[in-house]
């Protein structure tokens, strides 16, 4: 008896270590890791706060923890009293006394949304409407006596303690005039969705205004369910077009007058900020971006300066925007690349330089804040390799350096007010989410909360491939970051299918030290079914310094084809390569550098998948092209050469074309007008339009779809 258990025990391993994976597994959660949502640090304590279901009451709670314990303290709010429809959203006062709570929030763009929003007093267990209709970006002032929000694109103020609505701005009007959040393009390109910041004493309000009555129209259509679809207009302008008109403006709550400040020359404002009662300081920069102006105006006065003005041969990229902090006394923190590569810099009050805080061949890749009563600045950055992420803590000196996050691999941290303690999130290429309590003193962990070893236990039954990083020539003989998944049961006496997966695009990375995406265990799926996945970041990605980043500089898709080329001519070199079956694929970005792939290098690649590609970057936004390109007028042929609309003629091997037909982002028409390019030249391809989806082609069953068309299209092209 024991031995026949013994004998089943021994077959129920061996046919589990063999199940292969699905693409209903990708996206029916299977392989979804236990994650930690929703926190947010509580601005005064030791505390965090997060977002739970409580299914015995039917309720969303929103929770508040303690950082040192893991212990709930109390909830704040649940909806089980209130009629809300799903998840919200919330904001805590700074005092923690109130909190903004929204409700039936309808996206917009990528980042902005609108919504229901209350405001809701802990301690009379209130909750008030902040106003009748859908509104934007609410947010407290610092006494939390008033909270300012957006609504029909102009600012208002309401007072918590009178209940009384103050309109600030007028001129507010669809696809004219927006006060306090920004156009389409800023919210894309700059990465933020409030175009409006109170003072620290809550006595004034700056606000940026856009003007995009200039800007040219786009319009898609939504194919909805009715009998008519319905056309949406929005702005947005293509290289070369008109942008926004912006301005500054502050308004003053005693006076009720509004201002406006003059920033001399400049097309855009990317960031303000008010490092005290009276100073408001915003960031300019010029149309191509090369040309960054850091500029302080005193309120009290009326007086401003420029403190900063630096230039660039290339481009100013949006690190160097970003981790502006100010002290007390008027220096400030800044990073910038005039090294090479991303560090911290402290200036004095008037611009000059103190001294360089970090220096090394590595990145800043993340801020998390100065604390003063420390003299410690927290960070992420590259120094334990281009393709890991690691926390550190250092002095304003640029003393006293200390690695909060020793595992390698990906580390990201989410630090309480008084950075006492943060909340790591970590992963590898081996180790899933981990969630663990540091001390941010010296990173030591106190507690694990999540380590996902079940979802270990559960791959365990998949016979999955391992992925193994490399470093690849490029076209001019540097090294390339990559990793390569070989077939299951990889054998070097057979020969094997490639498929390249790439995204290719300025300062992105795929080749990271991090945990499974969703990509990957579609590429997980291929090595079982005998596919040799590849992927690589080719000149211009990030994590590697100015240099290599900037090589791109105004010939986008060139040089990094060049690179990708090259590495495909290398692997043909390989025994166990069928050189007649190499394929690549990518994803936006990634599409544009598929479909000139398959156009361009015909010779090397038979087979391409292109979803949601650019096809020529004239078709694309203001601000992200030209800050690569500079303007089609300045650069065409850097436009031009590097198109695959112009290069259809080359088309050998297979070629399938995906696009969503509501991209707000990358638009159908760059599909639309490949697709006229390669019927004109006679040249046979398959396209798949996903009807009234966005650039991420998600909802639904939709992904699952979009995946076993791939699937499918690599299995009998490739």
């Amino acid at each position: 008896m024991k031995k026949f258990l013994f004998f089943l025990f021994i077959s129920t391993q061996i046919f589990a270590q063999t199940k292969q994976i699905t693409i209903d597994d990708i996206w029916n959660g299977t392989f979804r890791p236990d994650y930690l949502y929703g926190l947010k640090a509580l601005p005064q304590s030791d505390k965090y706060s997060k977002i739970d279901v409580n299914r015995e009451k039917h309720a969303y709670e929103l929770n508040i923890y303690d950082y040192a314990t893991q212990q709930k303290i109390q909830t704040a709010f649940s909806t089980e009293k209130y009629p809300f429809v799903g998840y919200f959203e919330y904001q805590f006062s700074p005092d923690e006394k109130k909190i903004i709570i929204g409700s039936d929030i309808k996206p917009i763009y990528r980042h902005s949304r609108k919504g229901i929003y209350y405001v809701y007093d802990r301690a009379l267990k209130k909750l008030t409407r902040i106003d009748e209709k859908d509104i934007q970006e609410p947010s407290f002032s610092p006494d939390a006596k008033q909270v300012a929000f957006v609504k029909d694109n102009n600012l208002f103020i309401k007072n918590l303690q009178n209940n009384q609505t103050t309109q600030i701005s007028f001129d507010g009007q669809k696809n004219k005039i927006i006060n306090g959040i920004p156009d389409w393009v800023y919210e894309e390109e700059f990465g933020y969705s409030k175009a409006y910041e109170w003072s620290k004493d809550g006595k004034k309000l700056a606000y940026v205004k856009f003007d995009e009555s200039e800007v040219p129209e786009f319009s898609m259509i939504r194919y909805g369910e009715d009998l008519y679809p319905k056309v949406e207009t929005f702005k947005y302008p293509k290289a070369g077009e008109k942008n926004s008109k912006v301005s500054l403006h502050y308004y003053d709550l005693q006076t009720g007058k509004t201002k406006q400040i003059d920033l001399g020359d400049y097309e855009y404002i990317p960031r303000i900020q008010w490092p005290n009662n009276d100073c408001l300081t915003a960031i300019t920069l010029n149309r191509l971006q090369n040309h960054i102006k850091l500029y302080k105006y005193n309120t009290k006065f009326n007086k401003g300066s420029f403190v900063i003005d630096r230039k660039s041969d290339t481009y100013i990229d949006l690190e160097a925007i970003d981790n502006l902090t100010f002290l007390p006394d008027g220096s400030f923190i800044w990073s910038n690349e005039t090294s090479g590569f991303n560090h911290f810099y402290l200036y004095n009050r008037k611009g000059d330089l103190i001294r360089q805080i970090t220096r090394g061949n590595w990145e800043i890749t993340g801020f998390y804040g100065y604390d003063e009563n420390l003299d410690r600045i927290f960070y992420q950055s590259t120094e334990n390799g281009s393709i890991n992420r690691s926390i550190y803590s250092i002095d304003l000196k640029g003393k006293h350096k200390k690695l909060l996050s020793p595992a390698t691999g990906t580390s990201n941290a989410e630090f309480s007010a008084n950075h006492k303690y943060f909340i790591n999130t970590y992963s590898s290429v081996t180790t899933p989410y981990t969630f663990t309590v540091n001390l941010g003193e010296n990173g030591k962990v106190i507690k694990t909360i999540i380590d996902n070893k079940d979802l270990l236990k559960k791959l365990n039954d998949y016979q999955l491939p391992k992925k193994e990083f490399t470093q690849l020539l490029s076209a001019t003989g540097e090294k390339l970051n990559a990793y390569v998944i070989k077939p299951v049961n990889f054998d070097s006496s057979k020969k094997y299918p490639v498929l390249i997966y790439q995204y290719s695009g300025p300062n992105v990375q795929t080749v990271r030290n991090a945990w499974n995406s969703s990509n990957d265990y579609f590429h997980f799926l291929l090595a079982q079914q005998g596919y040799f996945v590849l992927s690589v970041d080719p000149h211009g990605t990030g994590g590697r310094g100015a240099k290599f980043k900037k090589s791109t500089y105004k010939q986008l898709g060139k040089l990094e084809l060049e690179d990708i080329a090259t590495v495909a001519q290398n692997l043909c070199a390989s025994d166990y390569i069928d050189t007649n079956r190499i394929g690549i694929w990518g994803w936006s970005f990634g599409g544009y550098m598929s479909s000139s792939a398959i156009l361009k290098k015909g010779n090397l690649f038979k087979m391409a998948i292109a979803v949601a590609p650019v096809t020529n970057w004239r078709f694309y936004d203001t601000v992200y092209t030209e800050r690569y390109m500079q303007t089609p007028q300045e650069n065409p042929s850097g436009y031009d050469d590097n198109s695959p609309l112009f290069f259809t003629q080359g088309l050998k091997g297979s070629f399938l074309l995906v696009h969503g037909s509501a991209d707000d982002n990358v638009h159908l028409q760059n599909s639309m007008r490949l697709a006229k390019k390669l019927q004109e030249n006679d040249q046979p391809f398959d396209e798949m339009i996903y009807t009234d989806k966005n650039h991420s082609i998600y909802g639904g069953k939709t992904r699952n779809h979009l995946y076993k068309k791939m699937l499918k299209y690599i299995k009998e092209r490739l």
